[in-house]
């Protein structure tokens, strides 16, 4: 069972029956966003991102002439024969990446205890990566999904395409509220046949994905981003309180002064994440773990060294 607070809700929140349009308050979190997005990039994760994402291959790109110490081995014999000189072939990457941003917008995303949702976090992280893609030519994309992928945005580059990945996230308006990760990465599968990297940001209290997961691990890069907040792993004591299921809706009177009840739901929520860091290790997939009131900066510097490592490897 997964338990959320209520939020209550702003007077200035905008209803999702409402006809579409983008209020003021929005826009400017979506543009505090992308400031601050900016801001990491370019003092942190440029150099970073670069040497992490590789493209897909080295293309050619010219011959010259051999200079002692060159490798032998790339010496061009056909352009030999030709010339009856030693040239060198010399390749560049081709960054021809692809990045998807596969984001749970379920019910859970936008309850909570803190100010910041951990949706409106999901945003900022995707934002900075986003932006760090981008500004390496790497195009982006992004695939919303709840109980079933919501919306899917094909990939694009440019730097007005991270608003729009940070407008997406921000503005997500499913039409179900539980969470699916299995059917997200059976969608991204069939839609994406070429490899391409996934940052798959959730908070993953949920089960059922494995076989989907690794039919797109196979496939695809992925990297997954556990965005949590404290009440997601421990009930706080604060007596006998009414909680909402922020995907079912559910009503239940909880009495969370009960030892027994705070540690049934500790211990839930421990053995989702032991079969999930079980199930990522088999699959080879990273995963950076944030949380919601804290700084993200260091978790990211670690996956990127971590990431660095394993290639100098």
């Amino acid at each position: 069972m997964r338990l959320w607070r209520q939020r209550r809700r702003k007077r200035d929140d905008v209803p999702a029956n409402e006809p579409a349009g983008l209020p003021p308050d929005l826009l400017a979190r979506v543009r505090a966003i992308e400031i601050r997005a900016r801001r990491l990039v370019n003092d942190l994760f440029l150099g970073e991102y670069r040497a992490v994402f590789r493209g897909r291959g080295l293309e050619f790109d010219e011959l010259r002439p051999y200079v002692p110490g060159d490798d032998v081995r790339s010496i061009d014999w056909n352009a030999y024969a030709r010339t009856n000189e030693a040239l060198i072939r010399r390749y560049r990457e081709d960054r021809d990446l692809t990045v998807i941003f596969a984001v749970d917008v379920s019910g859970s995303q936008g309850a909570g205890a803190l100010s910041q949702t951990k949706g409106e976090l999901a945003a900022e992280i995707a934002a900075v990566l986003a932006l760090a893609a981008i500004r390496n030519k790497d195009r982006v994309g992004v695939l919303l999904f709840a109980s079933r992928p919501e919306r899917y945005v094909r990939p694009a580059t440019g730097p007005r395409h991270v608003l729009r990945v940070v407008r997406e996230v921000l503005w997500a308006r499913p039409e179900t509220s539980g969470t699916d990760i299995g059917a997200a990465m059976e969608y991204l599968t069939g839609v994406q046949k070429r490899r391409v990297t996934v940052f798959l940001i959730s908070d993953f209290v949920t089960a059922g994905y494995a076989r989907q997961l690794s039919a797109a691990a196979r496939r695809h890069d992925i990297i997954a981003i556990r965005v949590r907040e404290p009440v997601d792993e421990r009930l706080p004591d604060a007596g006998l309180v009414t909680v909402r299921d922020a995907e079912t809706g559910e009503l239940r009177e909880i009495d969370t002064s009960s030892p027994r009840v705070r540690r049934a739901y500790a211990e839930h929520v421990r053995e989702l994440d032991d079969d999930r860091r079980q199930l990522f290790g088999e699959l080879r997939i990273d995963e950076i773990e944030v949380m919601v009131g804290e700084d993200y900066l260091p978790a990211l510097m670690q996956f990127f060294k971590r990431r660095t490592a394993r290639f100098a490897a």
